[in-house]
């Protein structure tokens, strides 16, 4: 295995756990009770990191209590980068940007390929080979095409050789954004959460296999609640 870069700067330790349950979205105003799933997926990812021993992972989701002791208290250093957060924040900017530049500006660098480049090269800026698992979420379901491709080889390179990534894909397009958060070896919870963007797609079984095509081994386990839960280890 490629020796571990330097560690990242957004770590969080038993220390730093405070900034976790302050950074936490509230729920959306009227918002359905948060749910609890059975998650075969979550069970697999914990298999398959088993033996590992003290290793780096990386949820890309808002920092959670919960989320973060359960795996620190597995050995585990914790790094969090809320890619959509992040996302809306320098989409944002960017519309100002356009908007208070000349009309006859060049905008080459507004396509979407463009702009999945100039966001990634902003974000996400760890060595390779950082980290032994990343916690992916729903988030593929949310971007453009462009972003989405990029976003999967840039956690391609991110992941050591027999690291593992956790992602949920939805069965069709769900009507209530999620956040999700550990809650113990075999469940997650679901917190209705605003979201300012839509899903953009379901992807097929092949879709994604074609995402993480770098990877040797990758399941998919599909639940009664419209979410599928695949799993890939590099």
């Amino acid at each position: 295995m490629p020796p571990r870069g330097p560690a990242p700067r957004t770590l969080h330790s038993a220390s730093a756990l405070a900034v976790a349950k302050v950074s936490a979205m509230p729920a959306a105003p009227g918002a359905a009770p948060h749910a609890s799933r059975l998650s075969n997926g979550l069970k697999e990812f914990l298999w398959q990191l088993d033996g590992i021993g003290h290793g780096h992972l990386l949820d890309l989701g808002p920092a959670r209590q919960t989320t973060i002791q359960f795996f620190i208290e597995r050995g585990y250093k914790v790094y969090t980068d809320d890619l959509l957060t992040t996302l809306k924040i320098y989409l944002d900017a960017e519309e100002k940007r356009k908007t208070a530049s000349a009309p006859d500006a060049n905008r080459s660098d507004s396509t979407p390929v463009a702009r999945a480049e100039k966001f990634l090269a902003s974000t996400l800026q760890y060595p390779p080979a950082t980290f032994d698992a990343v916690l992916m979420w729903d988030i593929l379901d949310y971007l453009d095409n462009d972003l989405m491709t990029q976003l999967a080889a840039r956690i391609t390179s991110l992941v050591r050789d027999g690291g593992v990534v956790f992602a949920i894909f939805h069965t069709r397009k769900p009507e209530t954004f999620h956040r999700y958060r550990v809650l113990d070896a075999e469940n997650l919870e679901l917190i209705p959460t605003p979201c300012p963007f839509v899903p953009q797609r379901v992807l097929q079984n092949r879709e994604i296999s074609n995402l993480f095509s770098r990877y040797r081994s990758s399941k998919t386990f599909v639940g009664r609640d419209q979410i599928r839960e695949g799993l890939f280890v590099k």
